[in-house]
């Protein structure tokens, strides 16, 4: 076993502190679900599509729809193959895995990009719907951790990349209504 780098190691650091710590058969159990939620942001996507069928929340879905798309391509296609970090399992793997170890590149967390770009993006149009999705995106994030397969900083930077695409996608939606109306008047 190999642990370079100072960020690496403190990253080793948290992640022995959650096994230790919070590492019991009910969320043995519980965890591996939860982080299903994010898996392909399949979830997210699933739930923006039914919020475009509701005329009041149609511009909630598109706006996640384009802020999980942006985040897919910016962490999932480029940075990921860009970066090429190996996963905490493939340097360190726990005996007890709880799930499948993944084949890709484990910088950013794509299960944080999507769950916190769709999280994001609804927060703007709803916060009835958009905190409890928020609490959902911090536990798929932390569910990646507590499974072995990303490091913190890999969460964090997920939850960064998703929250930028979750303003970005706002933003942009945002200036092409206002442009719309301007035009329309």
């Amino acid at each position: 076993m190999v642990r370079k780098l100072n960020i690496q190691h403190k990253d080793f650091g948290i992640l022995d502190y959650i096994q230790k710590h919070y590492r019991s058969q009910t969320m043995d159990r519980l965890i591996p679900w939860v982080t299903r939620f994010g898996d392909l942001g399949v979830f997210w996507l699933a739930f923006s599509t039914m919020l475009l069928l509701s005329e009041k929340l149609r511009k909630a879905g598109a706006v996640m729809i384009a802020a999980i798309s942006g985040g897919f391509v910016a962490g999932n296609l480029i940075l990921k193959n860009l970066i090429r970090r190996d996963r905490p399992c493939w340097i360190d793997p726990l005996e007890d895995m709880l799930v499948k170890i993944p084949k890709d590149y484990s910088f950013p967390s794509g299960h944080s990009i999507a769950s916190f770009a769709g999280a994001g993006a609804l927060l703007h149009y709803s916060k009835m719907l958009g905190v409890p999705a928020m609490v959902l995106a911090n536990l798929i994030a932390f569910s990646r951790m507590y499974l072995y397969v990303h490091f913190p900083t890999d969460v964090a930077a997920g939850a960064i990349l998703g929250t930028v695409s979750a303003k970005a996608a706002t933003a942009f939606f945002e200036k092409r209504e206002r442009r719309k109306a301007e035009s329309d008047s």
